[in-house]
Formats: C-alpha cells, structure tokens, sequence
C-alpha cells in the first residue's frame, strides 16, 4: 500500500481540502454557534499567532528534515559511483580472466542500480533478487582472482568490492529514511486547528483569506513531500555520477 506522503501531489490535494474545510468550519461556528465577542478577541488573537507560529517552525524543521535526506540520498549516489569507478580499475589487478569477468559483471551491475534510481523506492522482487545475484557473482570473481595474488593486492581488490556491495545497501538505507508519519500527523493537526481558529477569528466571511493560506500551506507540504520522497513529484535524486561512469566504462574495452 502507497503513502499519501509518497504522491506530492495527493498530499497537495488532500491538505488543501482539509484545511480549506477546518477554516469554513470555524467562519461557520463564527456565524451560527457562538460570535466572537469583543472582549474575547484579544485572546484569541494571541492564540491565533501563537499556533500559526508554532506551524511554521514544525513546518520549517520538517523542510529542514527533507532537505538532509535529499543530500543523503546524493551523497551516497555519489559514493556508490565512486566505488564501483574504482573497483573497475583494480580490476587490472587480477589475472586476465578473472579481470575480464569481473568488468562484465561491473557494467551489467552499474546498470541495474541506474535503474534502481529511475525504478523508485519500491524495486520488483525480481529485480532485487538479479541484483543480489551480480553482488554474489562479483564477489566470487575477485575471491576466485585474488586467490593466487600476493596479500596486498588481494586485500586492495576484495576492499574495493566490499566497498561497492556496501554501498548499495547505505543507499537503500538512505531511501528507507523518510520523515516520520508522527511528523505529518503534527503537522497536520496543527495546520487544522490553525485554519479553524483563522476562520473563527474573522469579523465577517473573507473568501481571499480563508483561501490564500490555505494554498501557502499546501504548497509548502507539497514540497517537503516531493523533497522527501525519493522518486515521487518533480525533484528527486537523479543517477548522474552513475550514468558518467557508465559511459566512461564503455568507452574502455574489455581487456
């Protein structure tokens, strides 16, 4: 089952619903259950700012919580990069065979994660199961071509791989990290109770302001969950260091 919080653009719609409903609500109890007296209103805009300040801290700590996992995801995009770049050097290392095998088994891999990045969070079991077998296929190779090398080779090449195999699972780890749904909860109560005390607050029915914050809000809910979903809305984390690394790869010829 999806998340709302994994479809931007249902979090967009759904939030602008619901707080545009919580501030119709409150204009109504304004207008038929219990008018705001003068007296009254003092304190009900002191409750008023207090709560709309309260929603744009919890707002902007959760854009914050976002934006760090968005570089997390980047960064570790371009560790893996590196990794498997590297290990397709020290292939070189191995016996001519086992070098060869070993940079065939590199390109199938670095395909298979460029298109994990363009797959989303939820990869097909197949695909995962593929991908599990080149790691154990890899691995195999250099175990099978550092067997007769001298220590200090063999421990640079099998480093490299372990580096490689690990760095795919910090990078599915980074995916895995999302915002809380305890967050959104928050966030979501407090945008409600903010829009119903603004309705119930207002002198006489405002159209402009029961709408215009509203939308504020929405948008802003909808770019922290396009920022922190990893392959959803409009911005997520594209495999470029992986893609200039396969290309430089194909350009050198298996040898």
């Amino acid at each position: 089952m999806i998340r709302i919080v994994d479809s931007p653009f249902l979090v967009f719609i759904v939030s602008l619903l619901a707080q545009w409903g919580a501030a119709y609500v409150g204009d109504l109890l304004r207008r038929t259950a219990k008018p705001v007296k003068t007296e009254e209103r003092a304190d009900l805009d002191t409750v008023l700012t207090a709560t709309l300040t309260l929603l744009a801290l919890i707002i902007g700590f959760t854009f914050s919580m976002a934006v760090s996992r968005y570089d997390l995801r980047k960064n570790y995009e371009e560790a893996e990069a590196n990794a498997i770049g590297t290990e397709f050097l020290r292939a070189d290392l191995l016996p001519a065979d086992d070098a060869v095998n070993t940079r065939r088994l590199l390109r199938g891999y670095l395909d298979q994660r460029i298109a994990f990045y363009r797959s989303g969070v939820v990869v097909p079991g197949s695909v995962k199961a593929d991908m599990t077998k080149t790691q154990n296929e890899l691995w195999s190779s250099v175990v099978h071509g550092t067997a007769g090398q001298p220590t200090p080779i063999a421990l640079l090449v099998l480093s490299g791989m372990n580096d490689v195999i690990n760095a795919e699972g910090y990078t599915q780890a980074a995916w895995w990290n999302r915002i809380p749904l305890a967050a959104w909860a928050l966030m979501g109560i407090m945008a409600l109770v903010s829009h119903m005390l603004l309705g119930y607050r207002e002198r006489r029915t405002n159209v402009l302001v029961l709408t215009v914050l509203p939308v504020i809000v929405s948008i802003a809910f909808f770019l922290i969950s396009d920022i922190d979903s990893p392959n959803g809305g409009v911005i997520h984390v594209a495999p470029y260091d992986l893609i200039a690394v396969s290309i430089s790869m194909r350009q050198e010829p298996i040898r």
